[in-house]
């Protein structure tokens, strides 16, 4: 692993998010989830590079979050992990081992006690440091209209970057 400075690769984390997404993996004791995540930024708060991952309510991850104090995102290359991320995001870390399911490999995290994707090209590697539940109250009504009309609303979470790193084969 290589380490990169945490807005390298700033334009193709976004990219990534924009047309195909990166999987977000949380832990909660020996249990291990990833989902696929298509919302998400990278910034800068509090004097600290941070990553802003929105997590629906209803999502297994969204428990597993609020149980942890971190997680990881891995961000794919191109499109060579296209099936994994489907499936992760169409199917719940509560009926099935999703590592398992999709032959991704977890790698232990150099910072954090949570796994980073071994397929994926670029590492984030978050410790939790706020949360805020997005809900009708502090968004636009275009917004809830648009995006949540069932009440499932997003939690917010605000990640240090503590580890950021790429793949060998750069």
């Amino acid at each position: 692993m290589k380490n990169v400075t945490y807005n390298q690769y700033a334009e193709h984390v976004l990219d990534r998010l924009k047309n195909g997404g990166v999987f977000l993996t949380a832990k909660d004791g020996d249990e291990i989830n990833t989902m696929t995540m298509g919302w998400g930024s990278l910034s800068y708060y509090w004097r600290k590079p941070v990553f802003l991952v929105p997590v629906r309510y209803s999502r297994h991850t969204h428990d597993m979050l609020d149980a942890s104090d971190c997680f990881t995102v891995t961000i794919p290359r191109g499109d060579e992990m296209k099936e994994a991320l489907v499936h992760c995001g169409t199917h719940s870390g509560r009926d099935e081992d999703k590592f398992a399911a999709t032959g991704l490999t977890p790698l232990e995290g150099l910072n954090v006690d949570c796994p980073v994707i071994k397929e994926g090209f670029l590492h984030y590697e978050c410790k939790t440091v706020g949360k805020v539940d997005l809900t009708d109250e502090h968004l636009d009504s275009s917004i809830v209209e648009g995006f949540y009309k069932t009440g499932d609303y997003h939690t917010l979470y605000i990640g240090e970057i503590v580890a950021c790193y790429v793949d060998d084969e750069e």
